[in-house]
């Protein structure tokens, strides 16, 4: 899978567990909400960076205090019409100010690229044989929005009491 990180094709350095598969020291490591509930303390232990792979049926309250020891949590898009990983996203990047990466795995589609982004996704695993020039080409697709969200694009309304707000100035 390709690993699309801040607008930009990345090398991902993180490796995804199977819940029965032992760590390896130093190596970034992406686990379960299961395992990172059983082994929590044993995990912390080791020296590797740290992530957890919410499904879309685990709402992030369950890592909420731990968020300050990960580097990644990665929301799962089990099909398309599924928008909790929205919902999720901007949870955590607004509500509990998480800084870390936040990541979308599963069913991420370049229609939904910008709208992932807009809501606090800065890094997404992309199919293999899926163009990524065509993912990073939907960010420019649209720079108009009616909603505020995660990211610090002005809204519609923002801007015209912007452009109202200069005019009256000037006059």
């Amino acid at each position: 899978m390709a690993l699309i990180k801040n607008g930009t094709l990345a090398a991902d350095i993180w490796h995804r567990y199977d819940d029965d598969t032992p760590l390896q020291a130093d190596i970034p490591a992406l686990v379960s909400l299961e395992r990172w509930q059983a082994e929590r303390e044993d995990i912390l232990a080791s020296t590797a960076d740290i992530g957890v792979v919410l499904r879309a049926d685990q709402h992030p309250d369950a890592i909420t205090g731990d968020l300050p020891r990960l580097q990644v949590v990665a929301l799962e898009f089990p099909a398309f019409t599924d928008g909790r990983a929205y919902s999720y996203a901007r949870l955590l990047r607004e509500r509990l100010g998480f800084e870390g990466e936040i990541r979308a795995i599963g069913n991420v589609l370049r229609d939904q690229y910008l709208f992932m982004q807009r809501t606090g996704f800065d890094a997404f695993e992309v199919k293999d044989g899926v163009t990524t020039r065509a993912f990073l080409a939907a960010i420019e697709e649209v720079d108009l929005y009616y909603q505020a969200s995660a990211d610090t694009a002005q809204t519609i309304w923002q801007r015209r009491h912007t452009t109202e707000d200069a005019s009256a100035a000037a006059a």
